[in-house]
């Protein structure tokens, strides 16, 4: 393990280069996904005038990872939509996973706790809405 004049391992730099890499693959999808069911949502619904007095929200099967999921599979454009901001948000979770699993095999356990606390908030404040 050698070790640069700032510090960092060769290891550090590689796991950074892997999380960065994972950070911008999970946004450029995100935004792909999402550009599709936009561009799929006006090609459907680019004429239909849009009423601004009364507000209504999404549909309730939109509110849900499985309706948003079914929705995708029966090639809706809204869901489409929701699939790409679901991918948003999985992106750093899923950073912060590989974190935990990039400090684990670097036997760094100060930050493997560090990073789990993280990833404990994050899923809890997903499931309480918080």
């Amino acid at each position: 393990m050698s070790e640069s004049p700032a510090g960092h391992t060769h290891e550090d730099f590689a796991l950074e280069q892997r999380l960065g890499t994972l950070l911008r693959g999970g946004v450029i999808l995100s935004a792909s996904v999402t550009l599709i069911g936009g561009v799929m949502y006006l090609a459907s619904h680019g004429n239909v005038p849009v009423s601004y007095h009364t507000f209504t929200g999404e549909p309730a099967g939109l509110r849900t990872v499985g309706g948003v999921i079914a929705g995708v599979l029966r090639g809706d454009s809204i869901s489409i939509i929701q699939f790409g901001v679901l991918l948003l948000i999985a992106t750093p979770i899923a950073r912060v996973l590989f974190s935990v699993i990039g400090f684990a095999r670097e036997r760094d356990w100060m930050y493997v706790a560090c990073s789990l606390l993280v990833l404990a908030l994050l899923s809890y404040g997903l499931v309480h809405g918080g």
